[in-house]
């Protein structure tokens, strides 16, 4: 797997977390000091800790590990270093603070996020769904229909019956 591959990953793990406003900057050939960095909001200290859990454990199974972790117990801001790439987690407060959009605005955002065509196809097979149980339906109430009517008649003959014994009873 590519670098860029992973950085991709991570920012994807963000996003998925809820994160707000997940970049991922392309500083290849333009730093030293890493090749991509994402940047990902919090809204909180639970949030950036579950934000940096679901980035690290995804990594740890295809094989990438943390070299290094700032902020330690930071309830603002903390920044993992994956060697070719940086993630730094922080609050909005933050975020506005140490302005690292401005300090790299030049490097190329990078597109992370996948296309979205899975929802065509679930709201495809709900239409359909639905559409078969409409069907459904009539059938159901059909046969409940025509097995009531039977019920009907067979107690309208039992009734006819009784009558009739009745009468000849009363008629000898």
């Amino acid at each position: 797997m590519q670098q860029k591959d992973i950085a991709i990953l991570a920012a994807r793990c963000a996003d998925e977390k809820k994160a707000e406003d997940v970049k991922l900057l392309d500083l290849n050939g333009l730093s030293s000091l890493c090749d991509y960095i994402v940047l990902a909001t919090v809204t909180s200290k639970p949030h950036l800790e579950a934000v940096e859990d679901e980035i690290s454990t995804r990594l740890k199974k295809i094989g990438v590990y943390k070299l290094n972790r700032d902020g330690g117990e930071s309830m603002i801001w903390r920044v993992s270093d994956y060697g070719s790439f940086l993630v730094h987690i922080m609050t909005q407060q933050a975020r506005e603070f140490y302005a690292l959009d401005k300090i790299f605005s030049f490097a190329t955002a990078v597109k992370f996020q996948k296309p979205k065509t899975t929802k065509k196809t679930t709201v495809k097979k709900t239409a359909a769904k639905k559409t078969t149980s409409k069907k459904a339906a009539p059938k159901t109430a059909a046969k409940k229909t025509a097995s009531s009517k039977t019920t009907k008649k067979s107690n309208a003959k039992k009734t006819a019956k009784t009558v009739k014994k009745s009468l000849k009873k009363v008629s000898k």
